[in-house]
């Protein structure tokens, strides 16, 4: 099998470059390093790529940009792909109200330039496009919450499992970020619809990882850890500190690519995330990393949240494992943590 991923020296990027590579397929990975344009010199991925090329046999680096019409459809052009994983993105909430054409060119149009070239040059691939839950806005702060002592929760047993596929993602604030995504988001469910294409379209929650440069902007757990270890001051922005995250290991996300690919089910949405097992308050998130890694936190209190956020999130993924029953999640968070800490105590050698 031919395997293109975009962002591939990203975090999900990454992990599906090396699980592709060990089962034996041809991967073809594009990434131009944008991550260090949009987040500076800690957003880099060189390094990544670097760990890439040694610890993969078939795997080939391209440095497109995707928002390059002419390059896609080039690299479309000379070689024919079975399996499209789409990941590159401009990926923060707040970084994109400071450059909105910019994120709207690399979310948007990258994508449905990738769509376009796949449908005129692979059109029996399957396409599998990494979108967000945040395309639906602050829609889920709707849902009745109680406050307890370090986390919001939801009040309702109804929602103990979380946000489904059925939370509109029209009619509410979504961060430019969540509205360039819902526009890439709608794009592919279309291609995939209305083309009939194979194309799938996954709603992250947290992604998380050892391989993930985070920044203040984008990455929760692996800047919380980063800063932990390495020192300097993290901000905490409203809601009391109680927000609430699931966070799902990348090679848990690359797994349910990969059940996907198997048995493709054409335009489907599917909610992606460590479900309320893997969910944690930013409160909580960071006492278990001071005791994980015995070392203590120096953090401040933003008392304005962001705008649009999620006050607490928990992905149902109830769906996918429907229509997929041989996938789970097999990360914890403590196992998700201790391979962040020891990838960060690495890095800062």
């Amino acid at each position: 099998m031919k395997v293109l991923v975009t962002g591939s020296s990203g975090l999900i990027g990454s992990q599906a470059v090396e699980h592709f590579d060990r089962h034996g397929h041809e991967v073809t990975g594009v990434d131009n390093n944008m991550r260090r344009e949009f987040f500076g010199p800690a957003g880099d991925t060189l390094w990544n790529l670097e760990r890439l090329k040694g610890a993969t046999k078939r795997f080939t680096h391209a440095a497109l940009d995707i928002r390059d019409r002419a390059g896609v459809e080039e690299l479309f052009r000379t070689q024919r792909f079975d399996l499209i994983v789409h990941c590159a993105a401009q990926p923060s909430h707040e970084k994109a109200r400071e450059i909105p054409l910019l994120d709207f060119e690399v979310n948007a149009l990258g994508t449905v330039n990738l769509l376009e070239a796949t449908r005129q040059r692979s059109p029996d691939a399957v396409f599998v496009f990494l979108s967000t839950n945040k395309v639906y806005g602050d829609a889920p702060n709707e849902i009745p919450l109680k406050e307890l002592e370090k986390r919001y929760d939801y009040a309702r047993p109804e929602d103990y499992d979380g946000i489904d596929e059925t939370c509109r993602i029209d009619r509410t604030l979504h961060s430019l970020f969540g509205a360039s995504k819902a526009a890439a988001d709608l794009i592919a469910q279309e291609y995939g619809r209305y083309f009939r294409m194979k194309i799938g379209v996954f709603r992250g929650g947290c992604l998380t990882g050892p391989a993930h440069s985070g920044v203040e902007l984008h990455g929760f757990l692996s800047y919380l850890v980063k800063v932990t270890l390495g020192g300097g001051t993290y901000s905490v922005f409203g809601y009391k500190g109680k927000q609430v995250r699931d966070n799902i290991h990348s090679y848990d996300v690359v797994r349910a690519i990969e059940e996907f690919a198997v048995n493709p089910r054409p335009g489907e949405v599917y909610n992606l995330g460590g479900g309320r097992e893997n969910s944690i308050s930013m409160l909580e998130a960071i006492e278990r990393i001071e005791q994980m890694s015995g070392k203590k936190l120096k953090w401040q209190y933003v008392d304005e949240a962001r705008k649009g956020d999620h006050i607490c999130y928990i992905s149902n993924f109830g769906k996918f494992k429907r229509d997929y029953p041989n996938w789970k999640i097999t990360r914890g968070l403590d196992m998700i943590l201790e391979e962040i800490i020891a990838s960060q105590r690495e890095q800062l050698k």
